[in-house]
């Protein structure tokens, strides 16, 4: 097959735009907004968001209000025996991404009750959270990829990308975690081993400017030195532009805890 047929066949096409698709989903509504409150929104919009992350991430949807507990506490516990995520505890990032999925799971079900101080001020929507959390929608979406690779892969190794789609957000939560506690320089120094790994952070929408992040945790600019660029830092400018959200604080201010304000 020609390279260059290889290289812009719908499967490519259909990965990259599921994949920057489902970062902005994570990024904009989960973090930035559901977890931390970096800005406002109408409830209606609300709803919007609920959807289109659904749509994006897909077989990997991710609960707003479990996903904004565990992040508040990875704030609060950064890099301690507390932290549903730290590198510093696992031998690998498969093990860091079996435990999130262990403190996930039980935040969405109740098996793990989370101190008072992370709960409150994120999206709910009681009636679409039981649907998305249930396996059957999941696996419809694992069939709709299996179905798209069977009607447009060039070769059977395409196949090999459905897992990724399948976990898309564990896998985006996992690649942030690991190695912005891991690799990369620091701006600030801070009682964790929070890192800015500036040279991908690009591929993952700003999300690896984790040492700026946890010094202003309620920023919604990731970037703070003139040479850091956060990709979404823009998306936020035009989308509070247009009126779809209403940015606060754009400067942040100092903390650790990572609850709205």
């Amino acid at each position: 097959m020609d390279i260059s047929q290889t290289m812009y066949s719908p499967i490519l096409i259909f990965f990259v735009t599921h994949w920057f698709l489902s970062l902005f989903a994570q990024t904009v509504f989960l973090h930035r907004y559901a977890a931390h409150g970096m800005f406002g929104m109408s409830r209606s919009w609300e709803k919007f968001f609920f959807i289109f992350t659904f749509v994006s991430q897909g077989s990997s949807f991710l609960n707003p209000r479990a996903y904004a507990v565990m992040h508040r506490m990875h704030h609060a516990y950064s890099d301690t025996e507390k932290d549903p995520h730290s590198p510093s505890f696992f031998k690998d990032i498969i093990h860091l991404m079996l435990e999130t999925k262990r403190v996930y799971l039980g935040l969405v079900d109740g098996s793990i009750a989370a101190d008072k101080k992370f709960l409150g001020h994120y999206p709910e929507w009681i009636s679409f959270e039981r649907f998305t959390d249930r396996w059957a929608p999941r696996l419809g979406w694992v069939v709709v990829y299996l179905l798209f690779y069977a009607q447009f892969a060039p070769s059977p190794w395409f196949f090999l990308l459905v897992p990724v789609h399948a976990l898309m957000g564990p896998i985006h939560g996992a690649i942030v975690n690991w190695c912005g506690h891991k690799y990369g320089y620091r701006n600030f120094k801070l009682g964790d081993h929070s890192k800015n790994s500036f040279n991908f952070e690009v591929l993952l929408m700003g999300e690896l400017f984790q040492n700026n992040h946890h010094r202003y945790p309620n920023r919604p600019n990731f970037a703070v030195r003139w040479f850091e660029f956060d990709p979404t830092w823009p998306l936020l400018r035009l989308l509070d532009l247009v009126g779809v959200i209403s940015l606060r604080d754009a400067a942040g201010t100092p903390g650790q805890d990572g609850r709205r304000p």
